[in-house]
């Protein structure tokens, strides 16, 4: 895939392509003018772009998680497990303590969500999806030289990335533990980290960490 600068991946701080979600971004800019409120820019390892082999994708930032840190899965309960068991696996390092100014760096491996700016009641609608796959989430995954995989988290995450790569989706369906060729890349799948999934059994942290295993693996051959 041929790489695309940093710059054209990332939306501007008061980026004004979806309506609604500027609108409710400007709202809570009023309400809390110390958060971050704005879209949340890709999370990199030490060694920037040219380290990434593996790009985790979430949906969208948390209303008092990454859009209130301006960190991906920082501050909410996702991010206690997803970056735990990026630890396991030797994908960060460092001390994880929900706030953006801790230790925790990135090893080979990135995080960006595949829409930019918090939505509300966390669903972002279709165009939204649309618009930001194809200003910001498609040019990031030409972003990496040394990519190599892909996680993606979630249903939406899932179809905004096989779309993103040229993919069809009724091809590549989401299923927790997959993993498909797409583009050259290896992407794989799996229930998002939320606090709803692991509450509801859903998603437990032995099948998150099957996932991750699966993943440090195939990176290791």
């Amino acid at each position: 895939m041929t790489s695309v600068p940093a710059l054209d991946t990332e939306p501007p701080h008061d980026c004004r392509l979806c309506p609604r979600l500027h609108q409710f971004i400007s709202e809570w800019r009023s309400r809390e003018p110390e958060w971050f409120n704005g879209p949340v820019p890709t999370f990199l390892p030490e060694g920037g772009d040219d380290a990434v082999e593996l790009l985790v994708v979430g949906l969208a930032p948390g209303l008092r998680g990454a859009n209130k840190s301006g960190r991906p899965f920082t501050g909410d309960y996702a991010g206690d497990l997803l970056y735990s068991t990026l630890k396991t696996f030797r994908f960060a390092r460092g001390e994880y303590e929900a706030r953006p100014d801790d230790s925790l760096t990135l090893v080979n491996a990135a995080i960006v969500n595949a829409v930019r700016c918090v939505p509300p009641q966390n669903k972002p609608v279709g165009a939204e999806i649309n618009t930001c796959r194809q200003h910001f989430f498609a040019p990031t995954l030409r972003r990496f030289p040394q990519l190599r995989a892909v996680l993606t988290l979630g249903l939406i995450a899932h179809q905004s990335t096989v779309r993103a790569l040229g993919g069809r989706v009724a091809e590549h369906p989401f299923t927790h533990g997959g993993r498909q060729e797409i583009a050259g890349l290896s992407v794989f799948s799996s229930y998002h980290c939320s606090r709803y999934n692991t509450n509801t059994g859903r998603l437990t942290e032995e099948m998150f960490v099957n996932v991750f295993r699966d993943i440090r693996e195939f990176l290791d051959k």
